[in-house]
């Protein structure tokens, strides 16, 4: 089966549509997904911006609210704006890192996207992401305690320098190979590519 990968940032808003409508739209051409959670603050401090572009140009951030709301609404997404934007996503990277190994990445990062921009939840706070992998039947302790080990700490920093190889510098982006798709808009011209 082809595989494309899926990159993400948990403070990324379009990529809490294209985190939630993946699974299907890749299972439906046969094409497996790999989610790659990775950090886009050091990408975007590298192109001299010390925060999310959809503030530092406030009518591209008007924008982009109003255009997630439509999205969401045809998706049928549950959407809150985030009182807080973006949240520090260190923590939930790791955790999600975590479970690219356990088999439960996925899950958590579908949960994860809904507590931020579907309930308005301060995803940076350890309880938070220790209600969450409780609600799935994980081991929170654990898993928290196992993202904090320097390796994953130091394969969270491998991922970014690899999506930074490969030229992303958004998210959601999608790679087959060495081609790169970018938006929740591209997903399914990047799973038709990976298909064939």
């Amino acid at each position: 089966m082809i595989a494309l990968d899926f990159w993400y940032e948990f403070a990324s808003s379009y990529s809490y549509p294209a985190a939630m409508r993946i699974a299907d739209v890749a299972a439906a051409r046969g094409v497996t997904v790999t989610w790659r959670p990775f950090l886009l603050g050091p990408i975007f401090a590298a192109q001299g911006w010390r925060d999310s572009p959809f503030n530092i140009y406030p009518a591209k951030g008007r924008y982009m609210w109003r255009d997630l709301a439509r999205i969401a609404a045809r998706e049928r997404l549950a959407f809150k704006r985030p009182s807080r934007f973006p949240r520090h996503t260190l923590a939930a990277a790791r955790v999600a890192l975590v479970g690219v190994g356990q088999g439960w990445v996925a899950d958590f990062s579908r949960r994860v996207y809904a507590a931020n921009f579907a309930e308005d939840r301060e995803i940076s706070e350890p309880a938070v992401l220790a209600e969450i992998l409780t609600e799935l039947g994980l081991d929170a302790n654990a898993i928290l305690e196992q993202s904090r080990a320097p390796d994953n700490k130091t394969a969270l920093r491998d991922q970014i320098t690899e999506a930074e190889t490969l030229g992303i510098f958004g998210a959601p982006s999608f790679t087959v190979g060495q081609e790169l798709f970018w938006g929740n808009d591209r997903l399914e011209e990047a799973v038709d590519f990976a298909s064939g």
